[in-house]
């Protein structure tokens, strides 16, 4: 299975959770706290990173689950 990055993105019913690359949601929620809670586990099963954008679609946060190519110093 190839690992798609999750991304947490506004949607006109609510909030999404869409594979990176796909045209089409994986779920479409209402609050942004679900979506990222589905994304999440999303991402831990592929061992992916999960993105979340704020309301202006920028990039909010990202969190890697699995191995981090560049892990953090300290």
């Amino acid at each position: 299975m190839m690992k798609k990055n999750q991304h947490i993105v506004r949607h006109p019913e609510g909030w999404a959770v869409k594979g990176a690359g796909n045209e089409r949601a994986t779920r479409v929620t209402s609050t942004q706290a679900e979506a990222i809670s589905i994304g999440r586990g999303i991402a831990v099963n592929q061992g992916s990173e999960l993105i979340i954008h704020g309301k202006n679609g920028q990039i909010r946060e990202k969190n890697t689950y699995g191995s981090d190519s560049h892990p953090p110093r300290g």
